[in-house]
């Protein structure tokens, strides 16, 4: 590299111009975020105003739901629009997109991770099939997420007699990237980073449209010394290099060297789930998986499943895999969602994302904020809840079996959970399972076109995606059909003939 390019990160921030759009690696929970950067550039905004109207860019969401991430960056003029691929680990963010302060735009997350790689290789955008029929196509509300945000970012267009989406790309005049290790040069490591992201991508875009790279590492290393084959941005890609003695892999972990394979931990060292009903729902949930599945669980509720499946012994019969490029070990709970114990592999996210819409996944367990008589998933935009899709949509559309997960109400519910029954104490006052969801960021009508087969696992009852609606399967043990089922939800289920009673051992 040469004299001069590894700068303080307070230099970094003044290379970023007003309305410039910035592509920014990360994932939540501090994971790859280049936190420092993101820091300096608003010091410098609360300093001298500037730089104004800028556009944000990033695949996943950033941020700890607290201080970190876009939430850094979430002052009145500083940022004009957010593109993402999730918002909910950045309320004060989201918090000013509901206001109508700033434009934003949710987009799939594999979606935009590959974005990254079409604006490198200079190719029109991206085509997919990903969101259609969904919130996210242009007939519904093409991803804007306020009043706001008008302008349409992505189209319906026909190719070879089939229905696609396409989003043009855009135009990157900055990417701030992060490993572990930068040298001299401006090679780039990732060896103790938990995850590799699409930083290789992001950096190659900026590239291609003639903007600027910025790195952070945590070390600097004299040019050479690298070994190659642990060098994920090469010093081509990279212009200027910050270097932060204080990052952190994620927000809650220094240093622990089992999320990036240094070694492998003991998993039964790890606490199990309590009893109490988010583990009745993952151990519901969890009777789904057999032996050899290849399976992706999703934030939330569904991160349950990993530790039923450790605390059962079933995670050497099956294979885990997160979005951000895992593959194998227990991913992490919370809020430092898209890391693992003990992976096997890590891959390039938008990589991983080719091997989901592709149909690599055996089953899938994700969230649910709302269910509808239709089938539909909203799991994105509930009242005042602006969580977006993530990589939701690309993983609910493809996974050959899909198992949503929740509870039938919130707010204000009591249960006893034991003796291998559900006793609800007090009931919730909101209903979930609604006439029609908020948002459709899972199509019922199109999942049944396309023949797949999909569960929602609630603590209190078990329904399934039929032909004709959505049908009743099983209740727990201790429950009133009438009053504890039925009369909390908007809608009346098909209710099977052969209806069953859960299992009561998963109560227990």
């Amino acid at each position: 590299m040469p004299a001069g390019k590894v700068i303080s990160s307070e230099a970094a921030a003044r290379l970023i111009a007003d309305a410039a759009f910035v592509a920014i690696q990360g994932s939540g929970g501090g994971v790859g975020e280049p936190t420092a950067l993101l820091r300096a550039l608003r010091a410098r905004f609360l300093a001298d105003g500037a730089p104004r109207d800028l556009t944000l860019c990033h695949a996943t969401g950033l941020g700890d739901k607290k201080e970190i991430g876009t939430d850094l960056l979430a002052l009145p003029g500083l940022v004009k629009r957010d593109i993402a691929g999730h918002l909910g680990m950045a309320p004060a963010m989201a918090r000013m997109i509901s206001a109508n302060q700033i434009e934003s735009y949710n987009f799939p997350q594999g979606v935009l991770s590959q974005m990254y790689g079409a604006i490198a290789a200079r190719k029109p955008g991206v085509f997919s099939k990903i969101g259609l029929r969904t919130y996210i196509d242009p007939r519904l509300e093409g991803g804007k997420m306020n009043a706001i945000t008008t302008a349409d970012l992505v189209k319906v267009v026909q190719l070879e007699g089939e229905e696609w989406l396409f989003w043009p790309r855009f135009t990157v005049d900055v990417s701030l990237v992060r490993g572990t290790t930068a040298d001299t040069k401006g090679n780039i490591t990732c060896e103790q980073e938990p995850t590799i992201l699409e930083g290789i991508a992001i950096a190659q875009a900026a590239k291609a449209c003639g903007g600027i790279v910025i790195a952070q590492v945590k070390y600097l290393a004299q040019a050479g010394t690298l070994d190659p084959r642990q060098v994920r941005i090469p010093s081509t890609c990279v212009d200027y290099v910050v270097v932060d003695p204080d990052q952190k892999q994620t927000c809650l972990t220094d240093y622990e060297p089992a999320f990036c394979g240094a070694v492998r931990m003991p998993l039964d060292a790890l606490e199990p789930l309590p009893l109490d009903v988010r583990k009745v729902v993952a151990r519901r949930a969890a009777r789904e998986l057999f032996p050899g599945a290849i399976v992706n669980l999703g934030f939330g509720m569904p991160d349950g499943v990993a530790a039923v499946a450790a605390e059962e012994g079933l995670l050497d019969q099956i294979t885990l895999t997160v979005e951000q490029g895992i593959v194998g070990g227990r991913p992490a709970p919370g809020v430092i969602f898209g890391v693992a114990y003990n992976p096997e592999a890590i891959i390039p996210e938008d990589a991983q994302f080719a091997f989901y819409d592709g149909g690599g996944l055996d089953l899938a367990f994700l969230g649910m904020a709302q269910l509808d008589r239709e089938g539909n998933v909203n799991a994105s935009k509930v009242g005042g809840m602006l969580a977006g899709c993530g990589g939701f949509i690309n993983i609910t559309q493809n996974a050959k079996k899909v198992v949503f997960c929740g509870t039938m109400t919130a707010k204000g519910v009591e249960y006893t959970v034991g003796g291998g029954r559900l006793t609800i104490a007090s009931e919730g006052s909101i209903k979930k399972l609604v006439e029609r969801v908020d948002q459709i960021t899972f199509s019922g009508a199109y999942a049944r076109r396309n023949g797949q087969k999909v569960l929602y696992v609630t603590e209190r009852a078990v329904f399934e995606l039929g032909k004709d609606g959505v049908v009743l399967r099983e209740i727990a043990p201790g429950v009133d059909l009438a009053r504890d089922v039925l009369a909390q939800m908007a809608f009346r289920p098909i209710v099977a003939d052969d209806l069953a009673v859960m299992d009561e051992r998963i109560f227990g």
